[in-house]
């Protein structure tokens, strides 16, 4: 591999989420000519809840140009674990910056021009060669330098370019999540749950809970909000049955706000009260519209193919355990910029799949060890 002269590239990306927002926000700051195609209609806002803060999501935004305060924290300063009954037993210090991802959603959606992220243009009938990429999407036929798919763990683009390839495996678990207001905990709850990270283990179940930024980046106290997460155990059938009675294919794995029948909502809060500690059911019986993300497996074996790439959730699902999925998708967009500016698209794809593809597998290899140290088959 030898370094050229600086070029820049017609790049297409498939998904406008985090991965393709961060990927897209850095190669069009670095001069490429970049087209964003995301097949929600009406954009992905409000999808997601909290996410631990990484340092290299703050490196990926530092290239981008964003300031931090563009991305707002809650800092917690300790780590405690309950026992059924709410009580601590466990605490240790512990300083880490909890963020609200849409808030860092809204950040990077900033950074790219509106006219280059278009919505309802699913992208299919993708033909990947040594040469060029061509594809289709609702405004019709396109071509690219290099295709990036950033379209998520169920990835359609992964399909068509490695047809036949596994898709990502269901471990048999899955996470509710919710988002409520700071200001709607109970103070006997708050004043457990507030300025830490709270950590539940016990038979079939693992929740955790800690503060985030308001829905407009606000970190004063009251303002805030408190975000929760309960892993538990569900086999593949009442999955489907889940997603049928959703309204979703049996074959689906997760449940956006406002997708959980009323009838389930009924059931995860009663549920919560004769499983989790009390503060912890306090702020899930809080949740309108719990939303459901079932729990995968999967590293692509490889990530580059003719001129595409995998990236993301696309290229590997790592276990939500590690709280690391979002920063490798910077970590994935800010290799391939990083490689964009110094040689040829055909040298920079051999480079990050060599670079890439075992940190993924690093990664998805940690989480799986966390996930079978958590009694929950």
């Amino acid at each position: 591999m030898s370094p050229m002269s600086r070029t820049t590239y017609d790049i297409a990306i498939a998904g406008g989420s985090l991965g393709g927002l961060f990927t897209a926000a850095l190669l069009h700051r670095t001069g490429h000519q970049v087209q964003v195609f995301e097949k929600s209609m009406s954009g992905l806002r409000a999808r997601g809840a909290g996410l631990v803060a990484q340092d290299q999501i703050f490196t990926t935004l530092d290239a981008i140009g964003l300031p931090r305060s563009a991305v707002p924290g809650v800092t917690s300063t300790e780590r405690i674990s309950l026992d059924r009954a709410g009580a601590v037993r466990h605490r240790e210090r512990a300083t880490q910056t909890q963020l609200s991802w849409d808030r860092l959603y809204d950040a990077l959606r900033s950074a790219v021009p509106d006219d280059r992220y278009h919505l309802d243009a699913a992208v299919r009938d993708v033909h990947a060669d040594r040469s060029r990429v061509t594809f289709r999407t609702s405004a019709g036929a396109h071509d690219a330098d290099l295709l990036v798919a950033a379209d998520g763990a169920q990835s359609q683009v992964r399909s068509e370019i490695v047809p036949g390839v596994a898709r990502p495996r269901y471990v048999g678990y899955s996470i509710w999540r919710g988002i409520v207001p700071e200001a709607a905990v109970p103070p006997q709850a708050a004043s457990t749950l507030f300025q830490r990270m709270t950590f539940y283990t016990g038979p079939g179940e693992h929740a955790l809970g800690y503060l985030v930024p308001g829905p407009n980046g606000e970190t004063m106290p009251g303002s805030r909000r408190y975000n929760w997460v309960w892993y538990r155990g569900l086999d593949s059938g009442r999955m489907s049955t889940l997603m049928t009675a959703a309204g979703r294919p049996p074959q689906a794995m997760s449940l956006a706000p406002g997708q959980t029948p009323q009838g389930v909502v009924d059931v995860l809060v009663e549920q919560a009260q004769d499983r989790l500690p009390p503060q912890l059911a306090s702020v899930v019986a809080l949740e309108g519209r719990p939303f459901l993300q079932g729990v995968l497996d999967y590293v692509a074996p490889s990530l580059a193919h003719g001129r595409a790439l995998l990236l993301g959730d696309a290229a590997a699902v790592v276990r939500p355990h590690t709280a690391m999925g979002a920063a490798k998708a910077a970590g994935d967009a800010l290799d391939l910029a990083s490689l964009l500016q110094d040689f040829s698209v055909e040298d920079t794809l051999r480079a990050y799949n060599s670079t890439r593809l075992p940190i993924a597998r690093n990664i998805a290899r940690y989480g799986i060890a966390l996930g079978e140290g958590l009694p929950l088959l």
